[in-house]
């Protein structure tokens, strides 16, 4: 018995009796082994139940006046703080029946008076030994359990931070896209929240699909990086073969992040929407966008919902070159545009929401000092065309 005392020598054990003589024989059978509690009814126990530490196992009568062992079972089993504390039920009642019913209320083992003592410190002794077991597997599953929490917090801020240094990137060559991304992000998420029900739309919007919308969003316009200054910055209309090299942008961002996804070599969702919306953004619903001409269904959701964020917000911004568009004239462009050049189920709910996306737009407003930056670009491409 001396390597047992040694294996476990802060266990207590709480016995549970109404009788006073069995109380003090368990206790001295017990106490040098083990800490040991008393509690001479059902209700005491309960009380004793509710302090800390709890005990690591329970020898608890099933005969006795008030609550009796099974009722006290069942009320700790129906607690998650108690849910796992052994009970080893004591009782002159020696039928199957009873051991059957002990063991339905979750008790791990039944021993009939009078005791065995060798019997009980045996009893006792392999019932702390599979807790000990549990308990060492539940923290070791806890632990995992944080850890794996831990390690997808981490994966998801590199995401992040990923994609702001992507996005940052671009906002070097282009200081106008610093708050246009910050816009576009949430009014992509606020048509993709109002969609999700829709019964066009409620197989591919969902909350993870919406997170990853709203994770990529920025990335739209990283083509834009591969664009020369004197295009990407020019103050006034492109010429046709300017166009065609701006127009560019869409397949130098989607390259660009498979480049980037190649080197991680796996496939990563929050990179495959993010490809779809830079490559597919300037696809208009009637088939007459750019870079592949794509029309109605081809296009990908999360392009058409780009699509109508990011022609909004280009209205409304105010430029070096240009002054905003009022919201309401923003609104009618894009009513006119319902069926050709948006999806007119994506158009109904920007118009729904129309609000909101002002809401936003004023939020994320440019600054004076925004516009400063742009202004000093562009007399630097001025005066070294």
């Amino acid at each position: 018995m001396d390597d047992e005392q040694d294996v476990y020598p802060a266990a207590t054990v709480l016995v549970v009796d109404d009788t006073p003589d069995n109380l003090m024989l368990m206790t001295d059978l017990l106490k040098d082994r083990y800490r040991v509690k008393a509690a001479n009814s059902g209700e005491k126990a309960l009380r004793v139940l509710q302090g800390d530490p709890l005990p690591d196992l329970i020898l608890l009568d099933i005969m006795m006046p008030g609550l009796s062992g099974h009722e006290v079972a069942r009320q700790l089993q129906q607690d998650p703080r108690t849910r796992e504390i052994p009970i080893i039920f004591l009782t002159a009642l020696a039928s199957m029946e009873n051991e059957i019913q002990g063991l339905e209320l979750g008790a791990v083992d039944y021993i009939t008076k009078p005791i065995s003592p060798p019997l009980v410190l045996a009893r006792v002794q392999t019932q702390l030994k599979i807790k000990a077991a549990a308990d060492f597997l539940r923290d070791q599953n806890d632990f995992l359990e944080q850890e794996v929490q831990r390690r997808t917090r981490e994966v998801m801020a590199i995401q992040d931070v990923t994609i702001q240094a992507m996005a940052s990137l671009a906002e070097t060559r282009d200081n106008e896209t610093g708050n246009h991304i910050r816009r576009t992000q949430h009014y992509v998420k606020l048509l993709a929240e109002l969609l999700r029900d829709h019964p066009r739309f409620r197989h591919s919007l969902n909350d993870e699909s919406i997170r990853q919308l709203f994770k990529s969003a920025p990335l739209h316009d990283i083509g834009k990086i591969g664009i020369p200054d004197h295009i990407l910055l020019k103050p006034g209309r492109f010429t046709p073969e300017e166009f065609e090299i701006m127009k560019t942008h869409t397949t130098l961002g989607r390259d660009a992040i498979q480049r980037a996804e190649d080197q991680l070599g796996i496939s990563v969702d929050f990179l495959r929407v993010a490809k779809e919306i830079a490559y597919s953004h300037q696809e208009k619903w009637d088939g007459s966008g750019y870079p592949q001409g794509l029309a109605g269904e081809e296009i990908p959701v999360s392009a058409r919902l780009m699509a109508v964020a990011d022609v909004y917000d280009a209205l409304i911004s105010r430029r070096v070159y240009k002054a905003g568009m009022p919201h309401e004239q923003a609104l009618e462009i894009i009513r006119q545009g319902r069926a050709t050049h948006f999806d007119p189920d994506v158009c109904d709910a920007f118009l729904d929401c129309a609000e909101q996306f002002h809401v936003i737009a004023e939020r994320f407003a440019d600054s004076d000092q925004d516009m400063a930056r742009h202004q000093v670009n562009l007399q630097r491409i001025t005066k070294n065309p």
